[in-house]
């Protein structure tokens, strides 16, 4: 019996299994590849909250939107020495200049390659004097991310050094070495500090106001801010790959792609720029100037495309009563300059003079 009992135990045994694994073998096509991959399946679900949940922690936290436009924890190149530029390019100095109480800017000031052999070992005196020379002055204010030391701009006062210019490059409140924390209001205190300093110590120079991308929204709003307030007009500003205003500049630049057939895209995200209170209205700012405006745009720019530098342009052209004031320049696709690179094109200091 016990033989038997086992056999039948065995045999009982067998044949359950038998039908387990047949029945798991007609269920498989049926639960579908997801069943198999929870782990995938928990990651997807995760990546689509997220991605329905960052519209509305904008809006209701919008110090976040901040942080993406004007992205100054991003201090690349990270191991760069802003107190020594020497390292990266000749016949310049590092300096600190007190904006406001509590916030101290970093700014680079290159002298023309023409007075590169005198400039040698000087002091900050010397540089300072230096500005009086005749030579024209650029208040270089560059796009968001990074330092005055990326690479880029490095070029940029190579070039323009070279072509007999002065440069006055700052970090911005909350950029590289400089103290604070970055805000428009902020950015226009900054530079108005700066230009004040330089004139004070540039005789008859002319002072322009260059600005990339992001900074060409500080640059047109201190330029404002300098003939309504003080009657005073800039000598010329210069925008490179500039924008109309902050809202169209985010409605276009690639980040936001993902998010623009979004329901609410315009509302949640657009919308929230001015409850961080960003505006950088280089539309509304060029119909008050009356300054040389020159906009410069790569017809390759992904970032901004150009067709925001020809608005911009219009927008000017229709508000200025000198119209030969103001000036338009594109950079053909075939040149590769897109976004950061039309300073590496050698017929720029030409163009600009």
């Amino acid at each position: 019996m016990r033989r038997r009992g086992g056999a039948e135990a065995v045999e009982h045994g067998n044949g359950d299994g038998s039908g387990r694994a047949a029945e798991g073998r007609a269920e498989r096509p049926r639960r579908g590849w997801l069943g198999w991959c929870p782990r995938l399946r928990t990651v997807l679900l995760q990546l689509l909250l997220m991605y329905i949940s960052v519209p509305f922690l904008v809006r209701l936290f919008p110090v976040i939107l901040t942080k993406f436009v004007f992205l100054n924890f991003m201090a690349f190149p990270f191991f760069a020495d802003l107190r020594q530029p020497a390292l990266l390019l000749n016949n310049t100095i590092s300096l600190y200049l007190p904006t406001e109480p509590g916030v101290t800017v970093g700014i680079w000031h290159t002298v023309p390659g023409s007075s590169g052999t005198e400039a040698r070992g000087r002091e900050q005196r010397w540089f300072e004097e230096a500005l009086a020379d005749a030579h024209p002055i650029i208040i270089y204010l560059h796009g968001n991310g990074g330092t005055r030391a990326a690479s880029h701009r490095i070029q940029f006062m190579k070039l323009m050094g070279a072509a007999g210019f002065h440069i006055l490059a700052l970090d911005y409140r909350g950029y590289g070495d400089s103290s604070g924390h970055p805000s428009e209001s902020g950015f226009t205190t900054d530079v108005l500090a700066l230009y004040d300093w330089a004139k004070a110590r540039s005789g008859n120079s002319s002072i322009i106001f260059w600005g990339h991308s992001l900074g060409t929204g500080i640059a047109t709003n201190v330029a404002r801010k300098l003939q309504e307030e003080r009657g005073v007009q800039v000598d010329a500003v210069v925008l490179e790959s500039p924008y109309t205003n902050i809202r169209d500049a985010a409605a276009n630049i690639p980040i936001t792609k993902i998010y623009r057939q979004f329901p609410g895209f315009e509302y949640l995200i657009l919308d929230s720029m001015a409850l961080g209170n960003m505006f950088f209205r280089n539309d509304e700012n060029v119909k008050v100037l009356a300054c040389p405006l020159l906009i410069l745009h790569a017809e390759d720019d992904t970032v901004l495309p150009p067709q925001l530098g020809r608005q911009l342009f219009e927008t000017a052209r229709r508000a200025y009563k000198d119209k030969s004031k103001v000036k338009l320049i594109t950079f053909p696709e075939k040149l590769g300059l897109g976004h950061d690179y039309i300073s590496s094109n050698p017929e720029l200091p030409t163009l600009v003079k």
